[in-house]
């Protein structure tokens, strides 16, 4: 995989809004811990527009991130918020200019669609974790730390206690994945992920259980789990369920999909869609030790 470059101070960051509409108010405190940290805030031309539901037209949305990514001078493009819309513009932004310059691509939820897509395509890394809406009033100081350190170059690794349902094992192999609901939604398309050899992360929000019973008999009836060199599940967040209970957790659910492969499974790794959304370099070789203490190693 390709590693952009770690930003410095003085660096021009962009902040650009893909997916759902947002307000100044909303990432104004953002800035400010940018600014902290030494580092100039680029702001999108349409990032606080307005289209329905979304930041602005498809077009606009399409401009404003094409323009961060031709821009030799912006090191990293952070997305403002999640929601929905990358899957609108993804096919029509030309990454040829940024594989001439990589640089950092951040955020987590519906960004999971520019993962993928650009793991499949272009083998440049990529940072899951938090975004501007939340640094203020949702994210964790630890979540906004150590997505400051990822992208200034200060190794970040983990360890907590095993979490029940977790299956034992040590496990090498790039990260890739991010949010359950939208790898579902690319299956069959040019930003298909990829996992054979992989170590896949996966999280959810807001989803009824038999969805993510379906999401996860798909992924292992279209083969993206069994050459996997381990699973990593981070939070499964506001589950809902029917009349009639579906009588599992998610958790339940993901460890009886996949209880036949031997890969080392861990769950309840914090990062997803809570406060404490720790960073995680997709792409990025990394170690998975499940054991009586959980460790992940980025290399």
């Amino acid at each position: 995989m390709i590693q952009p470059p770690y930003l410095k101070k003085g660096d021009k960051i962009g902040i650009v809004s893909p997916a759902r509409s947002i307000t100044f108010e909303e990432i104004h405190p953002s800035i400010r811990i940018f600014q902290r940290y030494g580092l100039e805030v680029v702001l999108g031309t349409y990032v606080f527009s307005r289209y329905h539901q979304f930041a602005g037209t498809d077009e606009q949305r399409r401009r404003d991130f094409q323009q961060m990514l031709d821009d030799p001078s912006i090191r990293a493009i952070i997305c403002s918020r999640g929601g929905y819309g990358a899957v609108h513009i993804i096919d029509q932004l030309d990454f040829s200019r940024f594989l001439e310059s990589p640089k950092w691509i951040v955020g987590y939820s519906d960004v999971t669609v520019l993962h993928s897509h650009i793991h499949r395509h272009s083998g440049v890394e990529t940072l899951h974790s938090t975004m501007p809406v939340h640094m203020v009033n949702g994210a964790s100081n630890k979540a906004i730390e150590t997505m400051l350190n990822a992208l200034l170059g200060f190794r970040i690794s983990y360890s907590f206690k095993k979490p029940p349902l977790s299956r034992e094992g040590t496990a090498e192999g790039l990260l890739v994945g991010g949010n359950l609901s939208i790898l579902y939604s690319l299956t069959g398309t040019p930003s298909d992920i990829n996992t054979s050899g992989k170590i896949l992360f996966l999280e959810d929000v807001d989803e009824y259980l038999y969805h993510i019973d379906r999401m996860m008999i798909q992924l292992k009836r279209s083969g993206k789990l069994d050459k996997l060199k381990g699973l990593i599940i981070g939070s499964m967040s506001r589950m809902n369920d029917n009349t009639i209970p579906f009588g599992k957790s998610a958790n339940e659910i993901i460890a009886e999909t996949v209880k036949e492969y031997k890969y080392p499974v861990c769950f309840d790794f914090p990062a997803g869609h809570i406060d404490n959304n720790l960073a995680l370099i997709l792409g990025r070789k990394v170690k998975l030790t499940v054991g009586n203490e959980t460790e992940l190693i980025f290399f």
